[in-house]
């Protein structure tokens, strides 16, 4: 039976200026609370989203994320509550933005692509430069052009980086081990980066060949929708000694941030798992609150062979954003005449908002193993933490914030009570406010390419009308999300970073 937008309310109430609790009940089965973070705009964002959904009595396109957090609640093993960060919106599944942990000592437990994601490993990369605004500035169009013509990017485009089928093989197998071997990526490289670049259960062997198929031609390649390579320019930093600690020292040093992800490859692997799900769902007797919740058990052959996929298809994203890594210093060393190292091209670091990984977290008292899924969440762990890189152990660990074309991006650090309150988990991007199709609707792409020329930013595009998609406007403001999580605590704002180039599929 549905309820009216007051009723719903009922369940929804504030534990914290900036943090909401979905009580048991507000759907069926929920194991757990749900829990989601926001300031006022954004709960308005959310709010409405949940009456428009209640005024439709539920007819047509994805639940409302509060929806989906605790549909997420009802899962079999999940512990402690399902939680939404500011970014949050409605996704397949899961919403993006959520994030859930689950009881591997839990024979009940289970692992869905959903929570995943379609584009496994979709992340960010942030390089330092010593170069200022006023070194680029001069040479800001060319430079532009060279990345452009240096990075493959749109729908359907081939990579430059040679590949057969076995050097795929090993990509899938070895992550950033592959790239440091062919001299894509620097030893270094690897020490920043989530996991060291390389999830070591990947299995090759369960990827399909379809997947593969995808997956040959597309190494090193941007894509399309929200993916972008951006240069940046230092626009505030927060807490020096974090921002010094990643060689970034002053305002107006440059930086160039990567945001892509495991391209056709991800998706078939996601796509080859939901149906070995719905089958497994049906064998053991999974019930499920929406069917785009297909899941297995964690200990059984779908679910481990689709962990074993998964960790091959982000192993292939690391690749992906290595070779991209590659293909920029060589635009860089191109325009300025020099070499990637004597340009410090370091980079700060590498991390995932699209992926699931087995972790040690305390919970009630008691280590725990959880399997922990990120959909549209950053991995955001605390100083001193074993995880992250010796450089980062006082600081914490380096959360990478895209923001939309045209708009600030940000640096943050893990922190000890995100660690209590996330499983060390903040939020990944602006997060969409307009669907798609209502951005295509509502923009025109020659304003939306105006107004990018208006802030001085420039931009390279492949397909001029997929920019409506992701025009400022279709997002939340990433300012509000970033602020949200550093005033819950969860992690903590180092360094904000505005773009003067950007180019996008």
């Amino acid at each position: 039976m549905s309820r009216s937008y007051k009723e719903e309310l009922e369940y929804i109430e504030r534990v914290a200026p900036c943090c909401f609790r979905i009580k048991q009940g507000f759907v069926p089965n929920m194991r757990v609370e749900g829990r989601f973070f926001v300031n006022d705009s954004l709960e308005a964002l959310m709010l409405e989203e949940l009456k428009h959904h209640a005024s439709c009595r539920g007819v047509g396109g994805f639940l409302p994320a509060v929806k989906q957090i605790a549909n997420v609640a009802a899962l079999p093993g999940i512990v402690s509550k399902s939680v939404g960060l500011p970014d949050i919106h409605a996704g397949y599944g899961f919403a993006i933005g959520n994030m859930a942990a689950f009881d591997m000592d839990d024979p009940d437990a289970v692992v869905s692509p959903g929570g995943v994601g379609f584009d496994i490993n979709c992340g960010v990369r942030l390089l330092r430069t010593n170069l200022d605004e006023k070194d680029v500035e001069p040479v800001k169009e060319q430079l532009t052009q060279s990345l452009f013509d240096h990075i493959p990017v749109g729908v359907g485009s081939k990579g430059v980086i040679p590949m057969v089928a076995k050097d795929l093989e090993e990509a899938l197998e070895m992550g950033m081990d592959w790239s440091l071997r062919e001299g894509y990526a620097w030893a270094e490289d690897k020490e920043h980066c989530e996991e060291y670049g390389r999830m070591l259960q990947a299995d090759p062997s369960k990827v399909s060949s379809r997947a593969k198929k995808r997956g040959l031609p597309q190494l090193g390649t941007l894509g399309a929708g929200n993916h972008y390579a951006e240069i940046q320019v230092v626009d505030e930093i927060y807490d020096k000694h974090s921002a010094s600690k990643m060689g970034i020292d002053h305002k107006g040093q440059i930086c160039v941030m990567i945001h892509s992800g495991s391209r056709g490859l991800g998706h078939q692997v996601a796509t080859d798992a939901l149906v070995q799900m719905e089958k497994a769902m049906k064998r053991d007797k999974i019930h499920v609150n929406d069917r785009q919740l297909a899941c297995a058990r964690i200990s059984s052959q779908e679910g481990q062979d689709y962990l074993k996929g998964m960790a091959a298809a982000a192993n292939y994203a690391w690749v992906n954003r290595s070779s991209m890594t590659f293909l920029t210093r060589q635009a860089f060393a191109k325009a300025f005449k020099s070499t990637p190292d004597d340009l410090d091209m370091h980079v700060i670091y590498d991390v995932s908002h699209n992926i699931a990984k087995v972790e040690q977290h305390m919970f009630e008292g008691k280590q725990k193993t959880l399997l922990v899924h990120r959909k549209g969440s950053t991995r955001a762990f605390p100083p001193h933490h074993p995880l992250i890189p010796v450089d980062y152990q006082l600081t914490g660990q380096p959360v990478l914030i895209g923001g939309t074309m045209g708009t600030c991006s940000y640096v943050l650090t893990g922190t000890d009570k995100g660690m209590d309150e996330t499983f060390g988990t903040t939020c990944h991007g602006a997060g969409r406010a307009l669907s798609r199709a209502k951005s295509r609707r509502s923009l025109g792409y020659e304003d939306v390419l105006a107004k990018l020329k208006e802030k001085g930013i420039s931009i390279r595009v492949a397909s001029p009308k997929l920019v409506m998609e992701e025009a400022p406007q279709s997002y939340k403001n990433v300012t509000d999300v970033v602020n949200t999580c550093h005033e819950a605590g969860i992690s903590k704002k180092t360094v904000k970073l505005r773009p003067i180039a950007v180019i996008k599929g």
